[in-house]
């Protein structure tokens, strides 16, 4: 027997009823021979966190641009606490673990440099939008290039989880797996706590700001409010298995104190006055290099100009642009901008 059938095997023994074992898969768009060692879970982690895509999120802004601190989280500091979250309660509630972990270091990889106001320009200028979570598909099957071709071709309980692991409350999207619906509630969990912290830290918010009915119900300190939700996710999670029902989720009223406090942060910081600040000087960025290339696709690289012959030259652009990180945006802004006696 294959290392890889003993590890599947040991799935059939260990894992809940409702986790995805990794021999059951739907399989890939393009068929693989097994590998000898690892389950396909494994092989597609393996495939993103060698990728160029994952490794450019350690200089994509997660809240603060131009942070100027080594201490505020970025994409990829982001995404490692959005695994460690998942890795908890999927242990918790005997669920893949490599499927966790593939789809919570896949599920940013699609993300444009300074936070979300990259996102909400392009989502202006290509035709038909351009959603972060819809791009991380594209960029793990299209723009990363693997040993047969464009795509890491990976295996679809991955792509469905990363396609469907944004917005909140939304059951009609729910992922397929409990796996990506672990990863979804994650990244809720860690974003808006750690986006807390870091806006303390910049003096954006003071502690005293925060609306005490939040803090009543999920804790006064980051460690708490995390603990509070995990704790909660797992319980609720594992009531609705024992009943027969495949589904994670919150009660009703942890869900709540976590909504009303992500609500609280989009009006405060996501969309307040010192991000505005920093978005403005970002979104014109942005807009200037999706005008250049536009007018000078000539100007793109071989392999994005391919895309502009297939798909169009919106896309080209937008493909290209959406992969920069922000010292790389900058940079590229400023050559261009700049005489090169100021560079």
């Amino acid at each position: 027997m294959l290392i890889r059938e003993e590890i599947e095997a040991l799935e059939q023994q260990t894992l809940s009823p409702f986790a995805a074992f990794s021999n059951r898969t739907q399989g890939r768009t393009i068929d693989e021979e097994p590998d000898i060692i690892r389950t396909c879970y494994m092989r597609d982690r393996d495939r993103i966190i060698h990728s160029k895509s994952f490794r450019r999120l350690k200089h994509k802004t997660q809240v603060f641009i131009a942070q100027g601190n080594d201490h505020y989280r970025t994409r990829l500091t982001h995404t490692l606490e959005v695994n460690q979250i998942s890795q908890t309660v999927g242990k918790a509630l005997r669920l893949n673990l490599d499927l966790i972990e593939a789809i919570a270091l896949g599920h940013d990889v699609g993300h444009t440099p300074f936070a979300h106001t990259g996102e909400e320009v392009l989502d202006q200028l290509v035709p038909g939008g351009f959603k972060h979570n819809e791009n991380s598909v594209r960029v793990l099957t299209l723009i990363e290039q693997g040993s047969m071709g464009p795509g890491l071709n990976l295996s679809y309980e991955v792509l469905d989880g990363i396609l469907k692991h944004s917005g909140f409350g939304k059951e009609e999207n729910s992922c397929g797996t409990l796996e990506g619906q672990v990863v979804r509630y994650a990244d809720k969990i860690a974003y808006v706590q750690h986006d807390i912290d870091d806006s303390i830290r910049a003096g954006v918010l003071a502690f005293e700001d925060i609306p005490c009915e939040f803090l009543s119900v999920l804790g006064k300190t980051h460690g708490e409010r995390i603990g509070t939700l995990v704790n909660d996710l797992v319980l609720i999670s594992r009531i609705n298995m024992n009943n027969g029902e495949k589904k994670v989720s919150l009660s009703s009223k942890i869900e709540q104190a976590l909504l009303g406090l992500r609500k609280f942060m989009f009006g405060e910081v996501y969309k307040g006055h010192y991000c505005q600040e920093q978005r403005q000087g970002a979104a014109h960025i942005v807009e200037y290099l999706f005008d250049y290339y536009l007018n000078k696709p000539e100007k793109l690289p071989h392999y994005y100009r391919q895309i502009v012959e297939t798909e169009g030259i919106e896309r080209g652009v937008a493909d290209y642009i959406s992969g920069m990180t922000d010292n790389y945006c900058i940079a590229s802004f400023k050559e261009k901008v700049l005489p090169h006696d100021y560079i």
